[in-house]
């Protein structure tokens, strides 16, 4: 027996179900009820799950068995030590709202205005998507504020936890009396340049009680919409043309989610049109798998091709992330336990989330944040590779950071191998890496893994800014009350008489006043050798069916058809034609809201 009663036809299919589709689907049939909406998601689904609705759960969704991710394993790369890099993706209803670390960090307006200006896409701009982001959100923080939303149904706030873990308030407390020229503010999520270079409480994608704010609970499940159906375990293999006019979906029922329903291909099809939503990692594949993309891939996975769209996967890009981890003060209480599963943990936890949505649950361990661009001054201290980017790409827009920094409240990572002790660690996150990689089909096998490079590293300038980061996040914490050294394995292999190899044997804070550690020409060579061992992703891919014009690489169109084909649009992170300084849940809201426009427009649907 089929897991799902699927119809033959509907008049409109999500092919996906993740961040966008739900936000899509959710405000078409709130606008127009006698709409037949099918959602094809092939993960599971996400509906009154506690995985779904504490945030602190966000670390169980990696585990290596974890049903709510795909993990997609990127090639051995020379620039990363030889290493090969796993990224997990969202595989579930909801995508990544249901899943992620709910981190508030919002991008820069120059962001979307690229979008618009360079990428020749009207409409796109800041002006017309920050109203969009209002849109979508309650910020329980303060309304009022200028940018932030009072009545959407995202509702963002400083979580269960009422205040600040210690290792979070003192980051807030150290870092602008360091930071002299950086001070604390109580806003930093303004998408402006008074956004940048200040120390500040960091929000999060989660109610006041506790509860992670997705698309899909939020969007979809609370409205109870009977016109749309909603299948897990239901993963589309490719879209069905009638010449170049996309008319359906072929599917099949996913050996994961429902390991029983055999495994024969079906077909469902759409009468007014196909949306493709399956991620920034899924819907290349799928648009491939359909025989849309360059000659060159197609054939060489035996696949007829459609449509010539060379751009299909072919500019993979993310948010490298360098972790690096320090010894706490024992009595300072971080996440560990609760990544380790110490049990004792779990249950007092709960016990507290139950009572009052309050506790590690409530929350991430992610409570301060600064986002770093450099001075006038500071520029030339990220030295000759990075002096071409800054002038193409920063120069002229005083609201990109460099990358996001902050002090995490435990190591969030496999310590199976490591002490069972606690850590808390730098976290520096780069927003606008030059490297690309890429992805693609390796054939039309639906559970074939692809050919993935992340790109990682590739471009020097990338490395200058991940060392400039590492040394400005280490003066930060080694003068923080609650340092008890660095854990030396995970950190750059200093010759132990250089100055910081010697800083390495630090076994507390340091005074504010302390000199700065001076690096020499090998300590940074060491430095460039440990971030291409340790650099990892933060799980935020997109750019892989850019926006943008044909000729450009473009996949597809500023109303978000594919090119070359009619009746199907792309609706979700794959779509950006170029990178954002954010954790991209708030990007994906934007275009999510934005999409809900362009279809409700192209169907003739008002009031959504």
């Amino acid at each position: 027996m089929a897991p799902h009663t699927i119809e033959s036809n509907y008049d409109v299919v999500f092919a996906g179900g993740g961040t966008t589709a739900c936000m899509v689907a959710g405000r078409l049939t709130k606008a127009d009820p006698n709409l037949k909406i099918l959602i094809l998601e092939a993960g599971p689904t996400t509906k009154d799950k506690i995985e779904h609705i504490q945030p602190g759960r966000y670390i169980t969704h990696l585990a290596p068995d974890s049903k709510t991710m795909q993990f997609y394993e990127s090639k051995a790369s020379e620039h990363m030590a030889g290493r090969g890099l796993v990224v997990p993706s969202a595989r579930c209803v909801g995508g990544g709202a249901s899943v992620n670390f709910v981190l508030y960090n919002r991008p820069a307006a120059s962001d979307f205005d690229t979008w618009e200006t360079e990428y020749s896409n009207p409409g796109w701009g800041s002006k017309d998507l920050i109203p969009l982001l209002q849109k979508a959100e309650t910020y329980e923080v303060d309304p009022t504020r200028k940018t932030h939303g009072s009545s959407g149904p995202i509702k963002v706030s400083f979580g269960g936890n009422s205040s600040m873990m210690e290792i979070c308030k003192q980051f807030l407390e150290v870092g602008p009396q360091f930071e002299k020229d950086r001070p604390q503010s109580e806003e930093g999520n303004n998408l402006d340049p008074e956004s940048l270079n200040c120390f500040f409480r960091m929000p999060k994608f989660s109610s006041s009680k506790g509860r992670r704010s997705d698309t899909a609970t939020h969007y979809l499940y609370n409205q109870d919409s009977k016109n749309v159906t909603l299948c897990d375990g239901t993963r589309v293999k490719r879209v069905l043309f009638e010449g170049t006019k996309a008319i359906g979906v072929e599917y099949v029922f996913d050996k994961q989610v429902h390991p029983d329903a055999e495994q024969s291909v079906h077909t469902v099809l759409a009468s007014r049109l196909i949306v493709l939503s399956a991620g920034a990692m899924g819907s290349p594949l799928v648009l491939e798998r359909s025989g849309i993309g360059a000659a060159s891939v197609l054939e060489k996975a035996g696949i007829k091709q459609l449509v010539d769209l060379p751009g299909v996967g072919k500019e993979y890009d993310d948010h490298p992330f360098l972790v690096t981890p320090y010894f706490v003060d024992p009595n300072v209480t971080t996440y560990d336990r609760l990544f380790r599963g110490d049990a004792e943990t779990w249950g007092k936890n709960m016990a507290q989330w139950d009572a009052d949505g309050s506790g590690l649950l409530g929350a991430n361990g992610v409570d301060a944040s600064v986002k770093f661009r450099p001075l006038e001054h500071e520029v030339e201290e990220l030295g000759p590779d990075f002096e071409e980017v800054w002038k193409k790409d920063y120069a002229q827009k005083p609201d990109k950071p460099l990358f996001w920094m902050s002090a995490l409240a435990g190591l969030p990572a496999d310590q199976s191998a490591l002490p069972p002790i606690s850590y808390f660690c730098s976290g520096v996150s780069l927003g606008y890496p030059v490297s690309r990689g890429h992805l693609h089909v390796t054939s039309d096998d639906i559970y074939a893994a692809p050919d993935f490079d992340c790109g990682f590293l590739s471009h020097p300038a990338d490395v200058a800014v991940l060392r400039w980061g590492y040394k400005r996040a280490r003066e930060i914490l080694r003068r923080m009350p609650v340092y008890r050294g660095a854990f030396a394995p995970a950190h750059p292999h200093f010759d132990a008489d250089s100055l910081a190899g010697i800083a390495l044997t630090e076994d507390g804070p340091v005074p504010l006043n302390a000199p700065k550690i001076v690096y020499s020409k090998k300590d940074d060579d060491a430095i460039d050798a440990n971030i291409r061992s340790f650099v990892g992703t933060t799980w935020h891919s997109l750019g892989t069916c850019p926006m943008k014009p044909r000729e450009r690489g473009g996949v597809v169109d500023t109303d978000l058809n594919v090119y070359g084909v009619t009746g199907l649009k792309l609706a979700d992170l794959s779509i950006a034609p170029s990178n954002v300084n954010c954790n991209t849940y708030s990007a994906t809201l934007a275009i999510g809201e934005k999409a809900a426009l362009i279809i409700a427009k192209e169907l003739g649907i008002e009031g959504v």
